[in-house]
């Protein structure tokens, strides 16, 4: 983070440079903790200037999350390799998000603890990123399924809720890897692809869990 003022940087420079102060205030003292004016001082500028390029403490919030929303799932899809088979696509992507959640710890702090935590506004942010995730991932599992099992047909909504599951525990994984010691992106990656794919992969293969039949209960024939 530079300290040097200088007059003729650029706008958006500028504006990137508060926003990297920010997101590092924020993601380490957390949204009511942070002020503008240790932002202000991290990134080298006066107060008065954040508040003209970004408005508000809201609007300097909602700035972060959508930019560490948008450098997370740019990551995961950069990650992937269309052409390879799903298992790999998927351990990919994992890795993928994994390695950018532990790169950046207080980017994925705002997203994941305190965009949550502050409202409805900042969490609707948050949710558009995890939408997009699940979209990529259900694409993914659909496509590798319809082609191991030859059904055009299969619907998406049968895959959607594996996704949302698996995007939920990536989520959940990468809070406990980033404060566990010596847990790699590596590490964490297989640990959930350890996880899940027994049962995708039987989902590829075209045989699916199904719950047992229901019983009925004394009860029920009593009554």
């Amino acid at each position: 983070m530079g300290a040097v003022k200088n007059k003729r940087m650029p706008r958006a420079v500028r504006e990137q440079q508060m926003l990297d102060a920010a997101v590092q205030t924020f993601g380490q003292r957390g949204y009511m903790a942070a002020s503008m004016d240790e932002i202000a001082e991290l990134a080298g500028v006066s107060k008065p200037l954040v508040y003209l390029y970004l408005n508000s403490k809201e609007d300097l919030f909602t700035a972060c999350i959508r930019r560490e929303a948008r450098t997370l799932t740019e990551a995961v899809r950069a990650g992937v390799e269309p052409a390879l088979p799903a298992d790999r696509q998927l351990w990919d992507g994992l890795r993928a998000f994994f390695t950018h959640t532990a790169q950046n710890p207080d980017g994925w702090s705002v997203l994941h603890l305190q965009a949550r935590t502050h409202g409805a506004p900042f969490a609707s942010e948050v949710a558009v990123m995890r939408e997009e995730l699940v979209a990529f991932v259900t694409q993914l599992i659909v496509v590798a399924a319809r082609e191991a099992h030859r059904d055009p047909s299969l619907p998406e909504r049968e895959v959607a809720g594996l996704a949302v599951a698996l995007v939920g525990a990536a989520e959940s994984l990468a809070a406990w890897a980033n404060t566990t010691p010596g847990i790699t992106a590596k590490q964490a990656a297989a640990t959930l692809m350890n996880f899940a794919w027994a049962g995708l992969g039987n989902l590829m293969a075209g045989h699916p869990w199904s719950p047992p039949a229901e019983t009925p209960k004394a009860t029920d024939k009593e009554s």
